[in-house]
């Protein structure tokens, strides 16, 4: 057979790749230099135990960026034990380089050896070898598969045959990593053609019987199913000697995993760097919300401090001002402050103009509450004038008027400015990761540009539902 070689390249879809990959890498050295330096505080230098506390985010976040830099794509075998995974890595590299063998079990803990295929030569591949999902237990085996799925960008799930209750659960599972996936058909070697297409068929059908799983057979077209023989079964040869003497002889053939190959090596050439972009993506965009969360957690007692500070000082000064528009636009002035300082208390990534929209989303979103507070604000403040130039003529009645529209319309500011800064919180812990070049903003960007028929464009809806 042939050596399997890129498809030839589509220029436009390059180009859209090294935009997104580029891209991807501003962002993660942004974040990465935003969340390294404790400056970001501000006057609210972070504690030891903060600092202790979103460690492990900086180093998903390092380690995402050096992924990058890198441009190593992480490619992991599963299965249930004695599928011949380790069989498919080494077919795939052209070496036997990890263990196989009878017995269950060869594999006890994930392994990864470097592949350089074909005429690729700005990314390379890591193969990961797992151990048999159906040998480790419980909760040890769910970890492993979750913590394998998150750092890799394609999945390689491997069947010998009708696929099992088993390993249809495990397939279900790995599915919810949302990343794109192969199923493998191995073993074909052992089968009549006849039964292996049989098999093949069924193995079309997965996910058809309950809408439950209707994802599943939505990833699993037939351009996304593979046939190999990673280790054919030797074969009894007959040699004749040239004595005239016969023997018999043992050949193990040749294994036949071109197909997968090729299948590889298309994938990575049409979308492989927006395959590995959005992962590290994903990866930086869930330690943003990892420090942020804790960020939260840790500093909510200031946080309650600066809200009331904030809105007592809302309330006098709108008490106090006897000029009604100046209510409204003071009070607006304030909210904005308030989110900068809660920003920055946090150590959240917040600019002025992200603040105003911050604002403006809060205001819309509250269900007519706040925008009910400005409309009365604005009217009592109106009245407020109106008695406050009443209380010129009128004297001590004038004063009592203007006194208790004024008590009022700060009764409603304070509450409105508590309730900004309580939404808020809610607000710079979700949003940490949608300023221009933050993961969310770049995810989406991505997700819009990818190319119909392809395995990202298949999982573009499920990626996108998880960004709301």
């Amino acid at each position: 057979m042939s050596n399997p070689q890129f498809s030839p390249s589509n220029p436009g879809s390059n180009q859209h790749q090294e935009n997104h990959f580029n891209r991807s890498r501003a962002c993660l050295r942004q974040a990465l230099s935003w969340y390294a330096n404790s400056r970001r505080h501000q006057n609210h230098p972070p504690e030891v135990e903060l600092q202790a506390a979103v460690r492990h985010d900086l180093e998903v976040l390092k380690s995402s960026l050096d992924k990058l830099d890198q441009g190593v794509i992480r490619i992991a075998a599963f299965g249930l034990v004695s599928r011949g995974k380790s069989s498919v890595v080494n077919a795939l590299v052209g070496q036997k380089l990890l263990q196989t063998g009878p017995l269950h079990g060869v594999t006890q803990w994930p392994k990864s050896v470097r592949w350089t295929p074909g005429a690729m030569n700005k990314v390379q591949v890591e193969l990961i070898d797992t151990p048999g999902l159906d040998e480790i237990q419980g909760e040890a085996r769910a970890q492993m598969a979750k913590e394998v799925a998150s750092q890799a960008d394609l999945i390689l799930f491997v069947v010998a045959g009708d696929i099992t209750r088993t390993e249809y659960q495990a397939l279900c599972e790995l599915r919810q990593a949302q990343k794109p996936l192969l199923l493998v058909f191995n073993k074909i070697d052992l089968y009549p053609e006849q039964d292996r297409e049989a098999i093949y068929r069924q193995l079309q059908q997965l996910g058809t019987g309950s809408l439950r799983d209707y994802s599943l057979q939505e990833m699993l077209s037939p351009e996304e199913i593979v046939m190999v023989a990673a280790e054919p079964s030797p074969l009894e040869v007959r040699v004749e000697w040239p004595d005239g003497k016969v023997t018999y002889e043992w050949e193990n053939p040749p294994p036949q995993v071109d197909q997968l190959k090729q299948k590889i090596l298309n994938i990575l050439n049409r979308e492989g760097r927006s395959l590995l972009a959005l992962n590290a993506l994903f990866q930086a965009r869930s330690a943003e919300a990892n420090i942020a969360e804790k960020t939260l957690k840790m500093r909510k007692t200031e946080a309650e401090e600066l809200i009331w500070r904030f809105t007592k000082y809302k309330a006098l000064a709108v008490a106090l001002n006897p000029i009604g528009i100046l209510d409204v636009l003071g009070g607006a002035i304030a909210d904005l402050a308030l989110i900068r300082s809660l920003s920055q208390l946090y150590g959240l990534p917040m600019t002025g103009y992200q603040a105003g929209n911050l604002w403006q989303k809060i205001v819309f979103s509250s269900g007519g509450l706040l925008l009910g507070e400005l409309g009365s604000s604005m009217l009592l403040g109106l009245g407020k004038s109106a008695s406050a130039v009443a209380s010129t003529v009128e004297g001590s009645a004038g004063l009592t008027a203007y006194a208790g529209t004024a008590i009022t319309q700060a009764g409603i500011a304070g509450y409105g400015s508590y309730a900004v800064g309580q939404a808020a919180q809610v607000y710079l812990e979700q949003g940490c990761s949608w300023g221009p070049l933050g993961p969310s903003t770049v995810i989406r960007d991505i997700l819009h540009q990818v190319e119909p028929n392809t395995i990202l464009y298949r999982l573009r809806q499920e990626l996108e539902e998880n960004l709301e």
